[in-house]
């Protein structure tokens, strides 16, 4: 039986290549292990759980254009890169092997001496994803007359680009190292509240800013950390990446659909901001804690992902102009 089932893939997938996806699957397996901790740890990082489980779907979902892709490396006169370009795509595998092999090690070593830290994680998931690449690259079909073309036209090159979400989403669902994950969140933080205050002052309701802190006519409402957006960034910001990768066919739509998933998350936030800022100027800041409060939050997340599915149809949208006869 499952000497059937692998002659029968094996028609389809040269063994090296299915090997070097099993591979890779079980390093992903060892990411997912690591990253768990945040998951669970983290209430901005509870996406993480869904990563493992849409990084399958997407390969399934690819796997007749990546079988067709392996078919083109195998073909004679299959596209590869020429001239001085040729060595470019084997020079980035193999740095991509050795730092990743590197930067595995450091964290898998930091992480055996330490415990779960967020430096670790990061260095096993850009190690991961280094050493994914590389397998991927080195277990591709070699095709028996090649026909010199541009970079982005090789076949292998292609095949490469199908994997870019399966192995660059775990970015998104690891934690950034502590530094930069407060500034960011400093930054959004100090954005929202100057934003806040800008508009009720424009609005004629006084406001005054001390810091991260308002004072309303009602009390003195602080801006917390929370209320910084980074949860719904990095929600929305795997949300975008999934849509783009799944629904979206040309690599500029895929970041543009991205880049708007980053906008919508902002701007969504902000106006939960001025929302629960309102409400405190008319009720008190009591009132905003609790109910209001989440559900706020909760339909910060949900009209970001109701825009993003609004903005498909029109990523999607071709024109045609008919010839005049």
């Amino acid at each position: 039986m499952l000497k059937a089932t692998w002659n029968r893939v094996t028609q389809t997938v040269p063994p090296a290549f299915l090997l070097a996806l099993m591979l890779g699957a079980a390093f992903l397996l060892f990411v997912t292990w690591d990253q768990s901790h945040w998951w669970q740890a983290k209430e901005d990082y509870s996406f993480g759980w869904l990563v493992p489980v849409f990084t399958v779907y997407v390969v399934f979902d690819r796997w007749a254009a990546i079988t067709a892709g392996l078919a083109a490396c195998a073909a004679p006169g299959s596209p590869r890169a020429g001239g001085w370009q040729r060595w470019v795509p084997g020079l980035l595998a193999g740095t991509a092997l050795l730092l990743g092999a590197l930067f595995f090690l450091l964290g898998a070593f930091y992480r055996a001496g330490a415990g779960a830290s967020q430096p670790g994680t990061l260095a096993i998931t850009l190690g991961t994803a280094g050493i994914l690449f590389a397998l991927l690259f080195f277990n591709l079909p070699e095709s028996p007359q090649p026909a010199a073309t541009g970079l982005l036209r090789d076949a292998r090159v292609r095949v490469l680009g199908l994997f870019l979400f399966p192995v660059l989403i775990w970015f998104v669902s690891a934690p950034m190292v502590s530094v930069i994950e407060n500034q960011l969140s400093l930054f959004l933080l100090r954005k929202v509240v100057t934003v806040v205050s800008f508009v009720f002052d424009l609005l004629g309701m006084p406001v005054e800013q001390e810091g991260n802190v308002l004072l309303l006519p009602t009390g003195r409402v602080g801006v917390a950390e929370a209320c910084s957006g980074i949860r719904s960034l990095t929600g929305c910001l795997f949300a975008g990446s999934f849509l783009a990768a799944v629904f979206l066919d040309r690599l500029w739509k895929k970041v543009l659909l991205v880049g708007a998933s980053l906008v919508l998350a902002f701007l969504t936030n902000l106006a939960r901001s001025l929302f629960l800022t309102a409400w405190a100027y008319h009720h008190g800041p009591e009132a905003i804690e609790g109910t209001v409060h989440d559900v706020a939050g909760y339909a910060v997340l949900g009209l970001t992902l109701v825009g993003l599915l609004i903005l498909l149809p029109l990523f999607n949208l071709r024109l045609t102009v008919e010839e005049s006869r």
